[in-house]
């Protein structure tokens, strides 16, 4: 569907759009404490969670609409404007009456469209901005969905938060980057504003700038960065928020990237390896292209010899041959396993084909 996406956030030049405040709401004299540090670091917006979707129950989960009136004493003592999580209409129609300037949607609540649905049902008539969460699976379609639901109640403001996505197994994240994600996410919508929750994605202190940095690389609008005033005393992650202070040196850190220059000998350079880029993957697809040719022959001896399609030992040695070959070319292993595994996939898939392609008699094709 067509949609008008507006900007949430007037961006100033050269500058992101800067986002930040505790996790969670505790108190109105911890709100207040972090609202006035942050504003004289000159934020374009301050956030708090008032309820918190946790995992599982016994957890804090946020004080509630009194923490409504606790951001409304922020904006009436600093001029900031306030932003909150809603996840239900309820919460919408409290957030809208307390004067709530910017809403936003968590994880937990886009990866449902149902709830996706309500709040877009109580949003109707209004024109507050949203922004939106991708959801807590790597799934650009279901992001696009809640863009879409929140689009057609009327909201033009809308924009995202990449805050990362679950995953299982050991990893330095708390939530899986994946940037590849977001930016396909900008192919589709080009005009909307991405900002990057680097609390979320680390979940812990220590990489929140390496984070913040990557997603300035990339172009991304602006940063959510969760800050407390005493943050390992934080009722919820106090693990990955960090002080007033400390957010200032980390956004003052920042290089800020741009999408392009008007420098000749930069320009006259970026276009011949660009050139050269394209050419190496036209060379790519038709070496690609090639393989799956091979595979097909594969296939058809081993149709004839009724051999399995998968051969696990074999499959085993090209990986490990092909990751000690990436090494040597400055490749990393996540990289190489990630590719090969792909080919390896799409050549199943041509052999799968052949496999079950119905058996000839007679040079035609008997029918099941």
């Amino acid at each position: 569907m067509e949609m008008t996406i507006n900007p949430v956030f007037d961006k100033k030049p050269g500058q992101p759009v800067i986002i930040a405040g505790p996790c969670s709401a505790e108190s109105e004299e911890q709100v207040l404490k972090t609202a006035k540090a942050l504003a004289k670091q000159g934020i374009d917006c301050f956030r708090s969670g008032i309820w918190k979707p946790r995992t599982r129950p016994g957890s804090f989960e946020g004080v509630g609409e009194i923490g409504l009136n606790w951001l409304k004493t922020v904006k009436q003592e600093t001029g900031l404007p306030v932003t909150t999580e809603v996840a239900n209409r309820e919460h919408v129609f409290a957030a809208l009456k307390a004067g709530i300037d910017v809403l936003w949607l968590g994880a937990r609540t886009t990866v449902n469209p149902f709830s996706v649905q309500e709040i877009a049902d109580a949003l109707k008539g209004t024109d507050i901005p949203v922004l939106i969460k991708n959801p807590i699976n790597p799934d650009v379609k279901l992001w696009m969905g809640a863009i879409e639901r929140i689009s057609k109640a009327g909201i033009s403001r809308i924009g995202v938060i990449h805050r990362g996505f679950s995953s299982f197994g050991n990893s330095k994240y708390r939530n899986e980057p994946r940037w590849q994600l977001p930016i396909e996410l900008k192919r589709l919508v080009p005009g909307i504003q991405i900002i990057c929750d680097n609390s979320h994605i680390c979940g812990r202190r220590d990489i929140l700038g390496a984070v913040a940095q990557k997603a300035m690389d990339l172009q991304f609008d602006g940063l959510m960065t969760e800050v407390h005033p005493n943050p390992d005393e934080a009722w919820s992650d106090a693990a990955q928020q960090i002080t007033p202070a400390v957010f200032g040196k980390l956004v003052k850190a920042l290089k800020v990237r741009v999408a392009t220059t008007d420098d000749v000998e930069y320009l006259e350079h970026i276009d011949d390896l660009r050139h050269e880029i394209d050419g190496i993957d036209k060379d790519l697809f038709e070496l690609l292209g090639k393989r799956m040719t091979a595979a097909e022959s594969i296939g058809k001896y081993k149709k004839k010899n009724n051999i399995s399609i998968l051969q696990a030992s074999r499959w085993s040695e090209i990986l490990n041959k092909t990751i000690e070959l990436g090494r040597e070319k400055g490749l990393s292993d996540g990289f190489v396993t990630q590719i090969l595994t792909a080919i390896h996939q799409e050549s199943i898939n041509h052999q799968t084909q052949i496999m079950n392609e119905p058996a000839k008699k007679g040079g035609k094709k008997v029918k099941a």
